[in-house]
């Protein structure tokens, strides 16, 4: 069984989508049954994640078989400890959309919660893949149902926002799918566990600007702003808090891993690229005129220190970004989900339309505060912990990134403090009803669960950040990037 669990967490969610695709089922019924198996998702996962060894640390749950024998190709899937986490906030971020998705009454449920399905099923893909090619094939999958949910279901903009997602990743996706090919011919093998690290600069960019594209890290974010806000709620939560995670779980398992030479080299490049993501991300968000803008760009700023914690080169850097990517996607799924909940009460997530919706609103104001406060980074939380460790982990490169890191917490801390402000007090804003109800039990049932895991994880951090890279043989990256 344990051999495979990886597989039934890849094969469940596909099974799931063609079930809810081709049987002829009632509207809330397909709603029903896609939001059950995605629960049932998150189940097996708490099943791998209670069976998993974290004393042994390297590859667990493997299955391998032979793909394309002729290239050495095969379909081989496996977790590590920090893969392990990734699967896991991407079984809970889709099961919460599924989730809201129901809770809204999505029309053209079959098609839509089968598209939500897929979806997760290839972002685990992702995540559990020991095969240069297979990892391609599922990261090429994601786009599929991302298309097609923001084209179809998205906002008055979102042909605009599907074009400019689609060529953005689409070109980075045609750079990494060529050094796929030319490394893992020269290698006879497309292994991960068994291909012998490049040296190749041209072969690291090719995969470096494909997740520089798919985070996205500055100057590659053009498309961030439009995907961002003419998708539906549940979508921009999955794509800032979970695709995002895909690039940075690339340049952790491939570019660090099979590129250490170069990686060294255009070490101080991308830090810049990373610092100005960080700061140029948190002043945007900090003037962003939306509740969705403001998200947004502290994705954007925030992908920008996960970079920094990549890039350190060390322990205390790498546990802090794995710690920082569970943290963030579960922060900017519950902030995009909130998003959704405020629009649907005033039509608008214009900051100066909004205000005063803390006035009899206690569940919406608690959840809000509750999320804002986490997300400002203050001691005792999950965020703070991710936080430090990563601007630990760089100091050590040089005091000047943790410098810079420190000034986007402060950022940080204003663009929150403001969109809070916007939208709970000040005055009741033109689009504010104040008949409208606060939070219902369905919406409260979506995003408690993930204000909980964020309150656990903060009594608690170590209990991702001590089992990613606890030790130098923990996992094969580890290995690879140590000094």
């Amino acid at each position: 069984m344990n051999d495979s669990l990886t597989t039934i967490l890849i094969a469940l969610p596909f099974a799931g989508a063609l079930v809810v695709w081709l049987l002829p089922l009632p509207k809330q019924m397909a709603a029903s049954l896609a939001t059950l198996i995605a629960l049932v998702e998150v189940g097996i996962w708490v099943v791998a994640l209670e069976r998993f060894d974290f004393s042994s640390g390297g590859l667990q749950f493997a299955q391998q078989h032979s793909w394309f024998s002729e290239i050495n190709s095969s379909y081989h899937v496996g977790l590590f400890a920090f893969s392990l986490w990734l699967v896991g906030l991407t079984a809970i971020c889709g099961a919460v959309a599924c989730m809201y998705a129901w809770w809204t009454g999505r029309e053209r449920s079959r098609a839509y919660f089968g598209l939500m399905l897929f979806l997760i099923g290839s972002v685990v893909g992702v995540f559990a893949s020991q095969d240069l090619l297979l990892f391609y094939a599922f990261f090429e999958a994601m786009l599929i149902p991302l298309y097609v949910l923001i084209g179809v279901w998205g906002g008055p903009g979102r042909l605009r926002a599907t074009i400019t997602f689609i060529v953005y990743t689409v070109a980075g996706s045609l750079l990494m799918l060529a050094a796929i090919i030319i490394y893992g011919l020269q290698q006879n093998s497309f292994d991960l566990l068994t291909m012998a690290p490049s040296t190749s600069d041209w072969l690291f960019l090719g995969f470096a600007i494909a997740f520089a594209v798919k985070a996205p890290f500055w100057p590659f974010h053009g498309w961030l702003p439009d995907a961002y806000r003419e998708s539906p709620p549940e979508v921009s939560g999955l794509l800032s808090g979970v695709i995002s995670k895909v690039a940075a779980f690339g340049f952790l398992r491939i570019v660090l891993v099979k590129f250490p030479g170069p990686s060294h080299d255009f070490r101080v490049p991308i830090l810049v690229l990373c610092a100005i993501g960080l700061v140029y991300g948190s002043l945007l968000a900090f003037r962003a005129p939306d509740v969705r803008g403001v998200i947004a760009y502290s994705s954007l700023a925030q992908m920008g220190l996960i970079g920094f914690g990549l890039f350190a080169f060390n322990n205390l850097g790498l546990n802090g970004s794995v710690l920082q990517m569970v943290n963030h996607g579960l922060l900017s799924m519950s902030m995009f989900l909130l998003a959704g909940m405020v629009e649907r009460r005033t039509s608008t997530g214009e900051l100066s339309r909004l205000g005063g919706m803390a006035r009899g609103r206690p569940a919406l104001a608690t959840i809000l505060m509750t999320v804002g406060v986490m997300a400002l980074a203050v001691p005792l939380s999950s965020n703070f912990a991710g936080e430090f460790l990563i601007l630990a982990g760089v100091f050590q490169q040089g005091w000047g990134w943790a410098v810079v890191g420190a000034i986007a917490i402060v950022l940080a801390a204003m663009y929150m403090l403001r969109l809070i402000s916007a939208v709970l007090h000040e005055n009741v804003g033109p689009s504010v009803d104040d008949a409208a109800l606060d939070l219902r039990v369905g919406e409260l049932a979506v995003v408690l669960p993930l204000v909980l895991i964020l309150l656990v994880l903060s009594a608690w951090p170590n209990a991702i950040s001590g089992h990613s890279f606890g030790d130098e043989n923990s996992a094969p990256t580890t290995q690879a990037i140590a000094p």
